[in-house]
């Protein structure tokens, strides 16, 4: 079942994920609504350093700075949420349009006490609850409980390991918020299936990583352990199709 958009709707938002300052540039350049700026990507992405906040604001894209002190699930002991918490609030300082953020308890269900002080800690700027919430046991339900403590986005792939593959449960989140925060769809979207997602889903916001991967010239970086795999880059090119295929000029 395809989702309706009213006439006249200006085309969903597209949020560039980043977690180096070549990165920044690229999205400087072709143009996208906003960056999600991380740390290590190839692990999920990870809280990015001060001085990348810091470019990355200075570049006037808005920033949705994640926050997740380390790799691994979303289940935090008390020095995990402790930093955490003070990254939200040194990220706030930083001038940051949003924090992004994730916590979840021991039984496939969010940690509802802890969001909400997360919400608290930033303050007015606005939350984002990341892709913890596709762990959950029903990801439709944990949508009016992340609305009812105040949170402006969820990113999801509805589920499941791509947006693509989640598309109906994505459409059944948007239904269920009710226009009270937005839902990101992220996951695997490139400019040969977002418009069909956004159809799909009625996001009014997409989430991608418009990324290439290149091999190390040297092989030794994956065998010393100091990557996890190819060489990640933000490519310009791949920011300027998706802007297209989703009908922005």
């Amino acid at each position: 079942m395809m989702a309706t958009r009213p006439a006249g709707q200006r085309p969903p938002l597209l949020e560039i994920c980043i977690d180096d300052a070549e990165g920044v540039e690229a999205v400087v350049r072709a143009g996208a609504d906003r960056i999600e700026l991380c740390g290590a990507l190839g692990l999920g992405g990870l809280t990015p350093s001060a001085a990348l906040v810091a470019q990355a604001v200075a570049s006037g894209v808005p920033v949705h700075a994640m926050v997740r002190p380390r790799d691994g699930d979303f289940r935090y002991d008390p020095a995990d949420v402790a930093l955490a918490t003070d990254e939200i609030r040194r990220m706030v300082g930083q001038g940051v349009a949003a924090v992004v953020v994730g916590a979840m308890g021991d039984d496939r269900s969010l940690d509802l006490d802890l969001l909400a002080r997360w919400r608290d800690a930033a303050k007015d700027v606005a939350i984002v609850l990341h892709r913890a919430v596709d762990l959950v046991a029903d990801p439709v339900a944990a949508v009016e409980a992340v609305a009812a403590i105040g949170y402006d986005h969820i990113l999801t792939s509805g589920g499941a390991p791509t947006a693509e593959q989640g598309a109906d449960v994505i459409a059944r989140m948007v239904a269920a918020a009710r226009g009270r925060l937005s839902i990101i769809a992220g996951s695997g979207v490139s400019a040969k299936n977002v418009a069909a997602l956004i159809a799909r889903t009625g996001v009014d916001a997409v989430h991608a990583s418009a990324s290439i991967r290149e091999p190390w010239t040297d092989p030794r970086i994956v065998e010393m352990g100091f990557a996890v795999g190819p060489r990640r880059r933000t490519s310009t090119e791949k920011i300027i199709a998706l802007r297209h295929a989703i009908g922005e000029e």
